[in-house]
């Protein structure tokens, strides 16, 4: 998708955004702030140029000046319309002139300079050729907290594609199961949440049986038994923003101990949810969510992080994990997805996106966290 954002943000709401980037630039000790495309110039701007565009495409922030953008001519039309270009100057160049001399002319000398992390290494290394003497730090390590808290906005948009992947949830239950293959039920799920509203599929994880003490297992040609446990985990981008989350279900009659497993990771989840609080630790959900499975003689199967940030991408910061100790603040999306793994035999994940409120957290995804059975 090129041109503009589909979310309603006007010119005021990206000049808030470009200014307040700036002003965490400022605090971090960073001169400005370097911008490629990628989720943070759309959020920055509201502008996406072509992905595959090998042209020199750069947000430049700085104090001392009103953002300038400088793109390739051929694209400039589509930058002067997108949502934030009122607020900002673009500064375009052509093929067959240098677009690094120009843009080294818009910085400091001696600067140091957050970039934005999918900057290509062909540009940023240019750029230091043509000021040796500036510095560079990841945006993500410099700022990553900038696009962590949202506004009321932003919060409907992740609510409504929390909606649409539960609607894709609640569809995919009733469909067959068994003597199925894992990625014909992932096929299901991805037109699920396309008819449900999301532009972009991101992931649909369909572990079964063994793969599912893999928490990454891309679905494949295993076919779907009686008796196996399945564990969904699916999201992509409604409206520019995401949704992600994880339901374990089971094909017929779950066993005791897999009952007790999944009513395990269901406390755990739960844990992890009443732990979140303005003031908390990112990691106090982290240990909330795994005290809960290692109590349980679990702790060696809960092998990744509790949670990630959720945005304009469907991982970002901040992320929930052991020696995190970023402050919770009223606005913050993040996944709560405690899971458990047992080599060999099968897994259970439950995830629900969940936002911080004034005095807690509400879930954005509701849809039955006990032990669903399907055909």
């Amino acid at each position: 998708m090129n041109g503009t954002a589909p979310a309603p943000f006007t010119a005021d709401d990206h000049r808030a955004r470009m200014e307040r980037a700036v002003r965490q630039a400022a605090d971090a000790g960073l001169a400005g702030l370097l911008v490629a495309p990628g989720p943070d110039l759309t959020w920055l701007t509201g502008y996406t140029p072509p992905a595959d565009t090998e042209r020199l495409t750069l947000l430049v922030l700085t104090p001392d000046r009103d953002p300038v953008l400088v793109a390739p001519a051929l694209e400039a039309p589509d930058a002067e319309r997108a949502p934030g270009a009122p607020a900002l100057t673009l500064r375009d160049w052509t093929d067959g002139t240098d677009p690094y001399t120009a843009t080294a002319a818009l910085l400091d000398p001696a600067g140091r300079y957050g970039v934005s992390d999918n900057t290509w290494a062909l540009h940023l290394l240019a750029l230091q050729r043509a000021l040796p003497d500036t510095t560079h730090a990841s945006l993500t390590e410099a700022l990553p907290m900038l696009r962590a808290v949202k506004d009321p906005a932003e919060l409907d948009l992740l609510a409504a594609a929390g909606a649409a992947a539960d609607a894709a949830f609640e569809e995919i239950r009733t469909v067959p199961f068994a003597g199925r293959r894992e990625r014909d039920v992932a096929a299901d799920l991805a037109a699920l949440l396309l008819r449900f509203g999301h532009q972009r599929v991101d992931f649909t994880i369909v572990a079964s049986g063994p793969n599912g003490a893999h928490p990454h297992h891309e679905a494949g040609d295993r076919v779907i038994g009686h008796g196996d446990m399945v564990v969904l985990d699916f999201g992509g981008l409604k409206d520019g923003y995401g949704s992600d989350t994880s339901r374990t279900v089971h094909v017929g009659e779950p066993t005791a101990e897999e009952r007790r497993v999944h009513d395990l990771v269901r406390a755990a989840q739960e844990a992890g949810f009443r732990a979140v609080r303005p003031g908390a630790a990112c990691q106090d959900v982290d240990r909330a969510a795994r005290a809960v499975i290692a109590d349980a003689g679990h702790g060696a199967h809960f092998i990744h992080r509790t949670g990630h940030g959720i945005g304009v991408t469907t991982h970002e910061p901040p992320y929930l994990t052991e020696g995190e100790e970023q402050r919770l603040v009223p606005g913050m999306c993040f996944s709560v997805e405690p899971g458990v793994y047992l080599p060999g035999r099968f897994g259970v994940r439950i995830e629900d996106i969940v936002t911080v409120t004034a005095d807690g957290g509400r879930r954005l995804n509701d849809t039955a966290r006990e032990l669903v059975t399907v055909e």
